[in-house]
């Protein structure tokens, strides 16, 4: 994994390089290798997992297929401090 500082801007970096792990599940995997894990455990977990992977598939499907109706949108986040998140750029001409 790879996060650019800019600007010397590590505390930015930082909160990106947290953001990826937390997209990839570093951090659930550590704190579930923290302690043993009964094999009969594991299993159950995953079953339960996997179970939630195939609803949450379903109601995708559902939604694309018009049966149940599209999540609410959720608003546009700034870029702090009221500002927005992208600045345009001017448009030469």
């Amino acid at each position: 994994m790879q996060v650019l500082v800019r600007d010397n801007n590590v505390e930015q970096a930082l909160r990106v390089l947290k953001k990826k792990m937390q997209r990839e599940g570093v951090f659930r995997e550590m704190k579930q290798r923290k302690a043993y894990e009964k094999p009969s455990e594991k299993k159950n977990r995953e079953k339960g997992e996997a179970i939630r992977r195939a609803r949450k598939a379903q109601r995708k499907q559902m939604q694309r297929d018009g049966l149940l109706p599209a999540p609410k949108a959720k608003p546009r986040p700034t870029g702090g401090r009221g500002r927005p998140a992208v600045a345009a750029a001017p448009a030469a001409r």
